[in-house]
C-alpha cells in the first residue's frame, strides 16, 4: 500500500531513479525541485531535503517569493511513485496559478489512484491546519488530474492564461 512520508536521504536511489524516468531538467509537480538544486550528489540531495523539511518550519522564513509548504513522497516498499506539497497559504502567484496543492507521479506509475490517494490524505492535512477551503490547478489538458480533483469535491472556478500554461482553477471546500 503506497505512504506518504517526508522526504528523506535514505532514499536517494529510488528518488534519482523516478527522476531519471521523468527525464533530467522536466518539471515534476509537487517535488518542490528547483532547476538549480543539486541532487546527483549525497550532500546537493541532503541539502535539497532539508531545504523541504525546513519550508514547513514557520519559525523559518520562507525564500523570497514562496510560502511555508509542506512535503511528501509517495512511496511503496521504498520506490518513489511521485511527491505532493501543501502550500500553508497563497501568495498572488499562487492564487491565480499554483493553488495550494501540488503533485505528481511518476509516467510508470501513473493510472493506479495514487494521486487520489495522496490527494485525500493531504485534504484532511489541510483541514487540520485550519484551512477551510484550498485552491487547486491543473493544465487544461490533463483530463486524469482534473478527474483526480472532481472526485473529490472540486468545483471549477475558472479556466484562464497563466505564466504556467491554460490552466483550470479548482476550489475545494474541506
Amino acid at each position: 500500500m503506497p505512504e506518504l512520508i517526508s522526504p528523506t536521504t535514505r532514499l536517494h536511489d529510488a528518488w534519482l531513479a523516478a527522476r531519471d524516468e521523468w527525464g533530467r531538467g522536466v518539471h515534476q509537480d509537487g517535488s518542490g525541485l528547483h532547476a538549480e538544486d543539486d541532487v546527483d550528489t549525497p550532500d546537493g540531495f541532503a541539502a535539497w531535503v532539508d531545504r523541504l523539511r525546513r519550508s514547513a518550519d514557520p519559525t523559518v522564513a520562507p525564500e523570497p517569493g514562496r510560502v511555508h509548504c509542506t512535503y511528501w513522497w509517495i512511496v511503496e516498499d521504498d520506490t518513489m511513485l511521485g511527491a505532493i506539497a501543501l502550500r500553508h497559504e497563497l501568495n498572488d502567484f499562487l492564487l491565480r496559478a499554483g493553488g495550494h496543492i501540488g503533485y505528481g507521479i511518476r509516467p510508470t506509475a501513473r493510472r493506479r489512484g495514487l494521486a487520489t490517494h495522496a490527494l485525500g490524505q493531504v485534504l484532511r492535512h489541510a483541514g487540520e491546519r485550519g484551512l477551510e477551503r484550498v485552491l487547486i490547478t491543473c493544465n487544461v489538458d490533463n483530463e486524469a488530474s482534473r478527474r483526480t480533483i472532481e472526485r473529490h469535491g472540486g468545483v471549477q472556478e475558472d479556466v484562464r492564461d497563466t505564466e504556467l500554461g491554460r490552466i483550470r482553477r479548482y476550489w475545494i471546500s474541506l
